[in-house]
Formats: structure tokens, sequence, C-alpha cells
């Protein structure tokens, strides 16, 4: 099919040639919004978001405003910006993964002495109270954010503020 015939089917919401043209543009598409977001998971869902948005307005698309092509990739480089001016997306380069951090655990050591051992508790110590509450919950004894959140009797929203903080 001739790209022409599968747009129409598309806006008709054919399946298959919804398929077909994701086939074709994906991979350009892809590079894109990686270009643009430079991580490889979040450029994917935004990937998958914009071709939902291609599939629901479909029907907004006119031959006679331009290209197929490029009323794809406006669609996909303003997805990729909305996703980068996100409040989550900057709160989550913040917060590094903990994964990055798992090597200084080792299986047969407890975290207090690890993390007096690299002088960590007395920065904590030097927090305000309610700070080192938090991260002695958090970070020492292993509880969720909402579980702190129970814990300390304070909203979830505090806790995550004071934990990025």
């Amino acid at each position: 099919m001739q790209p022409d015939e599968l747009i129409l089917q598309l806006k008709q919401k054919n399946e298959f040639a919804f398929s077909q043209i994701y086939d074709m543009y994906s991979e350009n598409i892809f590079g894109i919004i990686n270009t643009i977001i430079n991580d490889t998971q979040v450029s994917e869902e935004v990937l998958q978001d914009v071709f939902i948005k291609v599939w629901d307005k479909s029907e907004s698309y006119s031959s006679e405003k331009g290209r197929f092509f490029t009323w794809l990739l406006n669609i996909s480089r303003n997805a990729a910006i909305d996703k980068v001016r996100s409040k989550a997306y900057k709160n989550k380069r913040k917060n590094s993964d903990f994964n990055n951090f798992s090597f200084f655990i080792k299986d047969d050591m407890n975290l207090d002495s690890i993390s007096d051992g690299y002088g960590i508790r007395k920065f904590v110590d030097q927090l305000k109270p309610m700070c080192v509450k938090l991260i002695d919950l958090l970070f020492f004894k292993g509880y969720t954010q909402k579980e702190d959140s129970e814990t300390l009797e304070i909203p979830l929203g505090t806790v995550k503020s004071r934990n990025r903080t």
C-alpha cells in the first residue's frame, strides 16, 4: 500500500494501516524523540504516546496543510518537549537511582555500619530533627515514602519534598 492509501485507511481507524504506518515511521520518530529526551526508556514511552495521539487525531491530518511525516514530526517534537518540561521528568532527573549506589552495600553488612563507615551519619545528624527522622526511616530502616508519611503523620507530598531536598 502507498502512504496516501494508508493515511486514508488510518483516518477510518483501520488497525492494519496503523500498524503499517507505525512500522514505516517509528524508527525515525524514535530517533527524533530520543535526541530531545536523551533517555531510551522515556523516549519509548513518548513514542507510544505519540502513536496513540496519531490514532486518536488521525482525522485532523490534512494533506493540503503539509506532508504526513511533517505532521507526525510536529506531534513527536511537541510530545518530547512537553515531557522534558514536565515536573515529574525534572524531579526524576534530580533524584539518583538507588542502583547507582548499591555497590556500597554488601549482603553481610547492615546499612548503619556502612553509612557510619562512609561518614554519612554525621551529615544526617546535622539536619533538622524532622529531616533526620524522615531520612532514618527511608534510608536506614527501609520504609517507603507512604509508610514514612503514615509513621510521621505528615502528608505524602511533604515527605517527597523533604526527601528530595
